[in-house]
């Protein structure tokens, strides 16, 4: 069990969780190399802040976080993660995680990213 972290906010919420939600969160919102025990942790993501809200953006923020994301895979704590993403043209791009646990359980998970 892991204490739970709020993605709004990156802070604790005071419950606890069991799935892969805080390994999600930690592997989108760490920029790729920044963590100094794993330089192979976190995603390029933040690269996209910067980015115009286009079409591609979309598509290249999910090439980013299924990057991130396959070492959850490759290590056995999940059998399948499928990302998607939403665009509304308001600054943000959502994507949407779908992940199949070793153990057979699905969850969904939601990640902003901000866009210009």
């Amino acid at each position: 069990m892991d204490r739970a972290l709020d993605p709004s906010t990156g802070d604790y919420t005071g419950s606890t969780l069991d799935n892969l939600q805080n390994a999600v969160y930690i592997r989108l919102m760490t920029p790729l190399g920044d963590y100094w025990a794993d330089p192979a942790l976190g995603s390029l993501l933040h690269l996209i802040q910067r980015e115009k809200d286009l079409t591609r953006v979309g598509m290249l923020a999910r090439q980013y976080a299924q990057e991130a994301l396959q070492p959850i895979v490759d290590d056995g704590r999940a059998s399948e993660i499928t990302i998607t993403e939403t665009q509304p043209h308001n600054g943000y791009l959502y994507l949407h995680i779908q992940i199949d646990t070793a153990a057979g359980e699905k969850y969904s998970y939601e990640h902003p990213v901000k866009v210009i």
